[in-house]
């Protein structure tokens, strides 16, 4: 159906977020148990050193990409066919109105108390339709087996969902799946980061010149400095140079294949 491309040792699709949505449709009617995880620079650089996480990711029913430094290494390795990105603070707004089209149920976990809920209630301000079959915000005990995770799990299960929306951020999300997702009644499970402190109106994006323009990295570092400086003023140039590792030693093993 689609290929992946191979950057730092995770397959990311080829897919667009039209695509995507279809795909989450479809793994929801069809009754499997989906994951769709997102990377971007800095989930790859997370991944490079974590092997579970990179297990998670090439084992996920779908991969999307989610920065365009993504794009960026694709380029620099000569993928063809490319990567397209699509952010997922945009992407939230249309799988909603997508679900409401479609008759697809939303369970929200993550965020702040309250805040999920606010982004829920802004989102079924703008489609009535939207289902929302639950919300429960990310402050608790996420240690599998501990009495809160247990009863976050048993809610969603109560709800039985066709998408779960999972916001912990990276790589909390992705860990809280691997430990629990087999325990868990939805059809889909979707990690989208801070999505609901962005749908909610909580954490504004920064100018759409950045933005729209592959510079989402540098709006998030205008608008909080203290916490992400080292995620991307460090991150971005190590990613850098381990793409670069990377194209030099398949270029190398070309050149021996050749010989």
């Amino acid at each position: 159906m689609r290929g992946r491309v191979e950057i730092l040792g995770v397959g990311v699709d080829r897919i667009s977020a039209d695509e995507l949505r279809t795909e989450i449709l479809r793994m929801a009617r069809g009754g499997e148990h989906g994951l769709v995880l997102h990377v971007n620079v800095h989930g790859l650089n997370l991944s490079y050193h974590r092997p579970w996480l990179r297990d998670m990711l090439n084992n996920a029913s779908v991969v999307f990409c989610d920065g365009s430094g993504v794009v960026l290494a694709a380029k620099i390795l000569g993928r063809p066919g490319g990567l397209q990105r699509f952010t997922h603070a945009d992407e939230m707004w249309r799988l909603a109105e997508f679900a409401a089209a479609n008759e697809l149920s939303l369970f929200f976990l993550g965020a702040r108390p309250g805040v999920a809920k606010k982004a829920a209630a802004r989102l079924k301000e703008r489609f009535p339709g939207l289902m929302i079959a639950g919300v429960h915000h990310g402050y608790f005990d996420h240690t599998s087996g501990s009495p809160e995770n247990e009863a976050v799990i048993q809610e969603i299960n109560a709800a039985n969902p066709d998408v779960l929306v999972v916001g912990f951020g990276m790589p909390l999300q992705e860990w809280w799946l691997k430990e629990n997702w087999d325990r868990v009644d939805a059809g889909v499970a979707i990690t989208l980061g801070a999505i609901f402190d962005y749908v909610s109106g909580e954490l504004r994006r920064g100018p759409r010149v950045l933005t729209d323009n592959g510079f989402e990295w540098l709006a998030r570092l205008l608008i909080e400095p203290g916490r992400l400086w080292r995620r991307y003023v460090i991150g971005n140039p190590l990613f850098l140079a381990r793409v670069l590792a990377q194209r030099l030693t398949e270029k190398g093993a070309r050149t021996r294949r050749g010989s």
